[in-house]
């Protein structure tokens, strides 16, 4: 029986560092804007890494960064490489990670549910 090895998950980290500094260098193309490397999810035989980013903006700058960042993937996949030095360099897909929007969202609701209460108004007062 074959333990878990953490090695994917070392791997993965290092290579969401990689990409996110190639981001900040800044790639050439205009379709990414700001995009942010929220995690990397490798498979067991680090053949494929899934790659979560956030990107700020409206729907269209999502879209268009994602469908950028994938053309991008063979060129980020290469720095990749030159820089881990792997056996195997894992194909790339870039995935629109929504978890902190909805932890905005979360946080938005949860602020509402704590503000207190609206005091009576005057208009009651004068009625009794």
């Amino acid at each position: 029986m074959r333990t878990h090895s953490r090695r994917p998950e070392r791997v993965g980290e290092m290579i969401r560092s990689h990409i996110s500094a190639l981001l900040i260098r800044g790639l050439r193309d205009p379709r990414i804007g700001l995009t942010t490397v929220t995690e990397v999810k490798m498979t067991p035989d680090l053949k494929q890494a899934r790659v979560f980013v956030s990107v700020l903006g409206t729907e269209e700058d999502r879209k268009r960064s994602l469908q950028g960042l994938n053309s991008a993937a063979p060129h980020i996949r290469h720095e990749i490489g030159i820089l881990l030095r792997l056996r195997n360099i894992p194909e790339l897909t870039f995935i629109y990670d929504s978890s902190i929007e909805q932890g905005a969202r979360i946080e938005a609701l949860l602020q509402q549910v704590k503000r207190p209460p609206e005091s009576p108004s005057e208009e009651s007062d004068d009625k009794l």
